[in-house]
Order: structure tokens, then C-alpha cells, then sequence
């Protein structure tokens, strides 16, 4: 059956709720635009999924802004026997435009906060192996876990400083956000040329090697020097 109209606002049915993320230290959301997500960035992680880490153009994908979850219990998703944890720093634009100069990427940022890009690895692989789309394995339910934002007027850039998760204690990545092949100026710089970036959006920016699997029942506590760490329970 057709939902009824909403004769409120003009709207055939209602209108979805904006994704927000809470900014640190205030009561203040930041709504989530569009999900933009960096692939391959670290050299280490390429190797590990079987690619040359040479320095080719950054590619981006992109997952939907309501994937976008605070900390806390995370459901474990459907289809998938093979459910990665990939820590990322998340980059949040404050405003944005086309073919922003590399020197001038970092005044377009709001704010940083320690991110998971969760992954469902075997249907990934499963639709990459067919040379198909794998947004089923990237463009799910809770796919985009995030912490607090931290506005880069009080916490600086994030060029460098250590990036680590484990799980349930065990420390399974650690690395350097310095490792980075392209850096977050590069990477909205590169972004913007393909797209017109907006206020709201936001960017996951890659994850270092060691990325694996995590259960019903794991805590994966995510790190990054200089912000609030970041926690969830799978459930």
C-alpha cells in the first residue's frame, strides 16, 4: 500500500530523516551529505589485496549517507560470512566546489573523526570476480560506523600520527596516517575534479594493511592520535 502523503510539506510520502554525526564537545550535528571513501591508500593495503601499490590515480566509491551509524553495537549484516573491519580517518567538508586547488583542499574542512569502513569481503570479491559493481559489499546497512567530529579548528590537520584497531584487545592494524599514498589535500583535490563537492560531504580516507575479519560478539576499538578513540560491539 502507498503511504499517505504528507500535506505538511508537499512531499508524496515523508521525508527521510537526515544523517547527522554529533560534534565533539557541543551540542551541535553535522548532517551528512554524500560518502565518498578512498581506495587502496595505503601501499601495504594494496599489496595485501593483491594490487601494485605504484602511485596510479586515486579511485573513489562511495557508500549511502545513511550507512552512516555512531559508535556502539553494530549489527552484524546479512549475506556475508566474511565480515572485514577497516579502520579510516573521515574527513568532513565544510563547504565545497569544483577543481579546488591542492594548496586550498584543507580551508574547505569542518572537522576529522576516526571511522570503519565495515566490509563485506566475500561478496566484494565475489562481484569482483564477475568484473560486476561490488557496492554489495562496500553500500550496506551500518556499513559506515564513525566516532565524534573534531572541528580541525581545535584539533589541527591530520597529516600524520598513528592509525591502529583491535579486536577484543588484540591490536590487528597499526600504521601511520603519513603512509598515506595520497594525502586528504590530494584527495579532495583529485575528488573535486570529478565531482562538485558540497557542504556535508564526507571522505573515508583509506585504511592500512592488516584489515580482517570480525564475529558476532568482537569489540574493535579503533585509534588515531590526536582524536577520541572510537568503539563498537559486533552484535
Amino acid at each position: 500500500m502507498r503511504p499517505a502523503a504528507d500535506r505538511s510539506t508537499g512531499y508524496a510520502i515523508a521525508a527521510p530523516p537526515v544523517t547527522t554525526v554529533e560534534v565533539a564537545d557541543t551540542d551541535e550535528v553535522f548532517p551528512v551529505a554524500r560518502v565518498y571513501c578512498v581506495g587502496r591508500n595505503y601501499a601495504e593495503h594494496s599489496r595485501e589485496m593483491g594490487h601494485d601499490p605504484d602511485r596510479e590515480p586515486p579511485f573513489f566509491f562511495m557508500k549511502p549517507a545513511d550507512a552512516v551509524v555512531p559508535s556502539g553495537r553494530l549489527p552484524f549484516p546479512a549475506q556475508t560470512q566474511d565480515l572485514h573491519h577497516e579502520v579510516e580517518l573521515v574527513v568532513a567538508l565544510g563547504d565545497g566546489g569544483s577543481h579546488i586547488p591542492e594548496e586550498h583542499a584543507l580551508d574547505h574542512v569542518f572537522g576529522y573523526a576516526v571511522g570503519l569502513d565495515m566490509t563485506r569481503r566475500d561478496l566484494q570479491r565475489a562481484m569482483g570476480d564477475q568484473k560486476k559493481p561490488w557496492e554489495i559489499g562496500k553500500a550496506f546497512d551500518h556499513a559506515a560506523p564513525i566516532g565524534p567530529l573534531n572541528p580541525a579548528d581545535k584539533v589541527g590537520h591530520m597529516a600524520k600520527g598513528t592509525i591502529s584497531l583491535s579486536v577484543n584487545g588484540e591490536v590487528k592494524q597499526n600504521s601511520d596516517l603519513a603512509n598515506m599514498i595520497w594525502s586528504v589535500p590530494e584527495q579532495i583535490a583529485k575528488l573535486s575534479e570529478a565531482f562538485e563537492l558540497k557542504a556535508g560531504d564526507i571522505i573515508y580516507s583509506g585504511t592500512p594493511e592488516n584489515v580482517g575479519p570480525v564475529v558476532k560478539g568482537d569489540v574493535v576499538l579503533c585509534k588515531i592520535a590526536g582524536l577520541p578513540d572510537m568503539s563498537i560491539r559486533i552484535v
